[in-house]
C-alpha cells in the first residue's frame, strides 16, 4: 500500500490559486445548478415571479458571478435565499442578492451565534481563493426567517420544501426539495467527486440522514460540491460516495482510539484506508486533517464539535504534518 504523504506541506488550500471552470445548467423546468469543478455549488430555483437561491458563495463579488448567470435567463428578482448550513464559504455572499427573505434552520442560526465569526476567520485562512473580493463582505449573514423542522415556500404554483434533514455535515443541515420535479438541493450532506469535509460533523448520525435523502427518490440533485447529478442512479451513487466515506472514516477513528493511538497515528492509518478510493479528488488533502480530527474527537466521546479557530487550525496542521 502506498504510504500517505506526511511531510510538511502548505496549509490547507492556501496555495490553491487556480480558477475553476463554471457550469450553469438547467436540471428541470424550474431548477438550475451553478457548479465549478469541486468548488462550493449554488442552487437556483426560478419561479414565475421570483428566484430562490440555495447557498450564496463566500463573498458578494463571487455571488455576482451567480447573478450574472441568472440574468442570462431571467430578470426576475431574487426574493429568497436559503442557507443550507452556517459555513462562511456558503453564506457570506448573501447580501449581493437583495433577497427579502434569508431562510435557515433555527439550529443553523444558533451555530452562527456560537461560531460564525470564528468560522469565517478560519475558513478564510484555509482557502483564500474562495473568498475573492473578501472586502465586499458586510459582516456575518443572519437569517430573517427560521424554522424548526420544515417549511414550504410557494412561488406561485411551485412548491419548494425546505427541511432540516438531520445531523450530518453540521447539526443544522437544510435541504431544498422540489417535489413536483424531483430535484434535490442537498447542501454538503452530499459531496461527490470531491473531498468530503467533516470537520464540524456528526459522523455517527450522518449515514441515517443520507438515507432520508435517498428515500425521497430524487431524480436530479445538486450536491454541495461536485457536478450536478441527472438521474436517480447518479443520485444514489453520490449518496453512496459520501456515506461510504463517512462510515470508513469513523470506523478508523474508533479503532484507533480503542487502541489508544495518537491523533497523528490515527491520521496515518485513515489515510492508508481512504487514499486509494478518495485521494485523487479535489480538496481531499485539505479536508483530511480536519476530518480525522473531528472523527478522533467523536470516537473519544466529544459529541458537540469543537469550534475551529485559525489558531487551532494551524496547531492541528503542525501536529499532523510538522
Amino acid at each position: 500500500t502506498k504510504e500517505p504523504q506526511m511531510a510538511t506541506r502548505s496549509f490547507a488550500s492556501s496555495n490553491d490559486t487556480s480558477a475553476k471552470a463554471i457550469t450553469f445548467e438547467q436540471l428541470s423546468e424550474h431548477g438550475w445548478a451553478f457548479t465549478a469543478e469541486g468548488d462550493p455549488n449554488t442552487g437556483i430555483v426560478i419561479g414565475k415571479s421570483g428566484v430562490l437561491v440555495i447557498d450564496t458563495q463566500a463573498t458578494p463579488i463571487m455571488a455576482n458571478e451567480v447573478l450574472k448567470r441568472i440574468r442570462t435567463i431571467t430578470d426576475k428578482p431574487v426574493t429568497h435565499v436559503v442557507l443550507s448550513h452556517y459555513h462562511a464559504v456558503r453564506v457570506l455572499g448573501a447580501s449581493a442578492y437583495g433577497a427579502r427573505e434569508v431562510i435557515a434552520s433555527n439550529t443553523t442560526r444558533d451555530l452562527i451565534v456560537e461560531r460564525g465569526a470564528a468560522d469565517w476567520k478560519s475558513e478564510f485562512e484555509r482557502f483564500p481563493r474562495l473568498f475573492h473580493g473578501a472586502e465586499s463582505i458586510p459582516g456575518l449573514t443572519w437569517p430573517t426567517t427560521t424554522f424548526t423542522s420544515s417549511m414550504t415556500v410557494w412561488m406561485d404554483d411551485l412548491e419548494i420544501q425546505i427541511t432540516l434533514a438531520g445531523k450530518g455535515h453540521t447539526a443544522g443541515d437544510t435541504i431544498v426539495w422540489l417535489p413536483q420535479e424531483r430535484v434535490l438541493y442537498s447542501g454538503d450532506l452530499v459531496e461527490f467527486n470531491a473531498g468530503i469535509y467533516t470537520g464540524d460533523a456528526h459522523l455517527g448520525e450522518w449515514p441515517a440522514t443520507l438515507e432520508r435523502l435517498r428515500a425521497l427518490k430524487p431524480e436530479k440533485m445538486v450536491p454541495g460540491r461536485g457536478p450536478a447529478l441527472k438521474s436517480k442512479a447518479e443520485c444514489n451513487i453520490a449518496i453512496d460516495f459520501t456515506q461510504n466515506f463517512i462510515r470508513k472514516l469513523l470506523d478508523c477513528a474508533k479503532s484507533g482510539v480503542a487502541a489508544q493511538k495518537s491523533l497523528k497515528e490515527v491520521y496515518r492509518d485513515t489515510r492508508l484506508a481512504l487514499d486509494p478510493a478518495y485521494g485523487t479528488y479535489p480538496i481531499y488533502d485539505h479536508c483530511m486533517p480536519f476530518d480525522v480530527s473531528r472523527a478522533f474527537d467523536e470516537a473519544s466521546g466529544i459529541s458537540h464539535p469543537r469550534v475551529w479557530t485559525d489558531e487551532r487550525d494551524l496547531a492541528m496542521w503542525t501536529e499532523l504534518h510538522g
